[in-house]
């Protein structure tokens, strides 16, 4: 954060510092009171349509019209904010105009409604998203520079993703890591830190609080170490694999079906069709219960691939929500099945799946690995660390987020890369 905002006039440098600091401690509480309190609201509603959906499984029957219901508004309203997390990080990049406001409410009402009638989607995308449209709202009431405008859209994303996670120390460095790849802004690690725990006080402070997960236990062996590192290569694959799958599938959305609306109503039937077909109701919405399972029990090998071909299908398609927490799901159930080879390490196969999955397709191997630590407790730090950059480095140059930059290329993918823009890579 620099100090490059505009203070008044003919006063010593004592009181524009004075001034400066004064202005960034409100921004700070600004965004952490209201992004914080937008996520609370968000995860009780969440809760709410996923029992809903539960006690109501016929509700899948009407996604085809969900989905058409959400094309549609962001058709008409909604056009400008439809890249939703890339668009966030388009503007930190290349600052145009102030995020519209109604990116907050849109993506809000369509991951409720996706959530509602059984899309498989997150909840990430749209607290960041909120966060950054609430954040950058700033600037209609400051006169701020460009440096600090797109300051102001890191610490909304850090508060999202901090107050709908409860991960702050994660979420400081999600914001400044998701922006480039391999060059970050330390420079704003501080006021993001403040931002992210503030943020995630408010949310419990509404009495809202967070999945909870078994503390890993760390019993080191040569097996173990392997086990590892085979996790980790195949979560940078199935990272991968997904970030194809899924911009791949929008594009051909985008080729073959004119009508954006009816986009997510195609993706609708088609999971309909696979419901029909014997697909079991744990795919659909978030699928914590899932996860939490995996940490205890053996589930069957296919799971992980079937959550990732429904939320391919969701995602592509064009309903909203985000893409992280069925990555963790998809990242659990993977490390799951090394259960099988060695029952004994059941819930640390678990984790680093978790964990490496989510940092393969986000780029983010940092944050990945203090969130594992956050929530699988700092014993096993290192294997987090390991397991995250082995899965970041082999998922090469693709991303759920198309608009990050390459600041220094990954090991074994083509520096010739570095500046672009993943979006405009040859695939």
């Amino acid at each position: 954060m620099e100090n490059s905002s505009p203070s008044p006039k003919n006063t010593s440098p004592k009181f524009q510092s004075l001034f400066f600091g004064i202005q960034w401690i409100l921004t700070i509480g600004w965004i952490a009171v209201f992004v914080g309190s937008a996520s609370a609201f968000f995860l009780v509603a969440l809760e709410k349509v996923s029992q809903l959906r539960d006690l109501h499984s016929s509700l899948v029957y009407f996604l085809p019209l969900a989905g058409f219901t959400i094309g549609w508004f962001y058709f008409h309203y909604g056009k400008n904010v439809s890249k939703g997390n890339n668009l966030l990080i388009e503007e930190i990049h290349s600052p145009t105009s102030i995020i519209p406001i109604r990116m907050a409410p849109l993506v809000f009402f369509g991951t409720i409604i996706t959530h509602l009638f059984g899309g498989s989607a997150g909840r990430e995308g749209t607290a960041v998203q909120m966060g950054g449209a609430i954040s950058h709202q700033l600037v209609r009431l400051f006169p701020l520079r460009i440096k600090d405008q797109q300051t102001l859209i890191i610490l909304g994303i850090s508060a999202g993703f901090s107050s709908v996670f409860g991960t702050p120390l994660a979420a400081t460095i999600f914001s400044i890591e998701v922006i480039r790849l391999g060059d970050y802004r330390w420079n704003l690690l501080f006021p993001s830190l403040v931002t992210a725990y503030l943020s995630h006080w408010v949310c419990l402070f509404w009495g809202v609080g967070h999945s909870h997960y078994p503390k890993i236990p760390v019993d080191l062996n040569g097996i173990v170490i392997v086990f590892l590192v085979v996790i980790a290569i195949f979560s940078g694959l199935v990272a991968r694999s997904f970030s194809w799958c899924v911009h791949n599938l929008s594009q051909y959305f985008s080729d073959w079906v004119r009508y954006p609306p009816l986009r997510p109503f195609v993706g609708g039937i088609v999971i309909i069709l696979l419901v029909g077909f014997g697909l079991s109701p744990i795919y659909l919405g978030l699928g914590l219960p899932t996860i939490q399972s995996a940490f205890q029990i053996q589930l069957p090998i296919e799971t992980f691939l079937l959550k990732l071909l429904v939320t391919v299908v969701t995602i592509g398609s064009g309903f909203k929500g985000g893409e992280v927490t069925p990555l963790f799901f998809i990242g659990a159930s993977l490390g799951n099945i090394f259960g099988y080879f060695d029952p004994s390490h059941l819930s640390l196969f678990v984790a680093l799946g978790f964990i490496s999955v989510f940092a393969g397709a986000s780029n983010t191997p940092i944050a990945s690995a203090i969130m594992g630590m956050e929530l699988f407790g700092w014993e096993a730090g290192i294997l987090f660390f390991i397991a995250t950059w082995i899965a970041y480095i082999v998922s090469g140059h693709t991303s759920i987020y198309q608009s990050q930059l390459i600041g220094k290329p990954k090991l074994l993918s083509r520096s010739s890369d570095l500046g672009k823009k993943i979006s405009d890579l040859k695939k």
